[in-house]
């Protein structure tokens, strides 16, 4: 499947990063297209990320809450 692209801007952009890597327009913009792609996952892992928190601190009350001291931590080896 061919994708043509009819823009003198493109065309110029996508230049830029081929000639630097000395590799074509084409694999210039699928590298492009690859990194934004997983920008976009990695801003959506840290917004789901930081909707859990959200969610847990609204639920959680630290002043009901017991204290993480040496006591509590080492409940969770006890036989």
């Amino acid at each position: 499947m061919a994708l043509y692209v009819k823009d003198a801007e493109v065309d110029r952009l996508a230049s830029q990063p081929a000639e630097a890597r000395g590799t074509t327009k084409t694999e210039a913009l699928r590298q492009a297209l690859r990194d934004e792609i997983q920008r976009e996952q990695d801003n959506d892992f840290v917004e789901r990320v930081m909707a859990f928190a959200r969610r847990a601190r609204a639920l959680g009350n630290p002043k009901e809450g017991k204290p993480a001291d040496k006591a509590f931590r080492d409940s969770f080896y006890e036989d």
